[in-house]
């Protein structure tokens, strides 16, 4: 399959194995003073070890690779031999103004359900003519007050770009080609494996053949947040 895997030149690599500690799936090992990809099914794409390396020596390319395996993470066995499906993923609308908790009306500002983008169908209506809320599925338990600044008003959209399949990133590219998406806003981590989801929303709008104007906000583990 083609997908998007590190390469590593040689002859620009100092040894200095900041890569190498960057890699959480192992990928990467040192071998005579050099940096090698030691393992592609191991290596996600996503180039956390991009900014870690000084010399400039790593670059992403795509390619025709072995599919990826987390090495933490076992592939989901079906029951029966039916794979496994969320019985909770059936697309709706959410009426806030109807539904109140024990303490009066519901703060929650989500709007439609569901939210996960491997669940999410992408003719969905909510889609059309929304502000779209693209959020790394750490973001809101980072950051306090994340439904009043960030989901009031728009369609959310959770992932996480190291963990999600191929696949679920690749339906953005149809949900912007079958509706008016008015804008986009992506709320990312400060952790490096993050920087994939930026990249992956442009190079989703670039494929869709609009102009959708995108948003960037970063948030620390801290609760901080800066707009890109």
């Amino acid at each position: 399959m083609r997908r998007n895997v590190v390469r590593i030149d040689s002859e620009k690599c100092t040894g200095c194995g900041l890569c190498a500690d960057a890699c959480e799936e192992g990928a990467i090992r040192m071998i005579g003073g050099k940096a090698v990809l030691v393992n592609e099914a191991h290596c996600d794409g996503l180039g956390a070890c991009l900014p870690a390396c000084p010399a400039g020596a790593i670059t992403i390319e795509e390619r025709e690779a072995e599919p990826f395996s987390d090495p933490a993470k076992p592939s989901p066995a079906p029951i029966g031999g039916i794979p496994m499906a969320c019985p909770g993923s059936g697309a709706r609308r959410i009426n806030r103004d109807a539904q109140e908790g024990p303490a009066g009306p519901v703060p929650g500002r989500l709007s439609q359900w569901p939210v996960q983008l491997r669940l999410v169908p992408a003719a969905a209506p909510f889609f059309d003519g929304a502000d779209v809320l693209m959020a790394a599925d750490c973001s809101a338990y980072a950051f306090g007050n994340y439904h009043e600044r960030f989901i009031r008003g728009r369609t959310v959209l959770v992932g996480c770009p190291k963990l999600d399949p191929k696949e679920s990133w690749e339906k953005l590219r149809d949900i912007f080609t079958m509706h008016d998406i008015r804008s986009i806003t992506v709320t990312r981590m400060e952790v490096p494996c993050c920087s994939a989801l930026v990249r992956t929303i442009e190079d989703a709008v670039r494929a869709s053949g609009k102009e959708i104007p995108v948003k960037v906000f970063t948030i620390t583990a801290e609760g901080g947040v800066t707009e890109e």
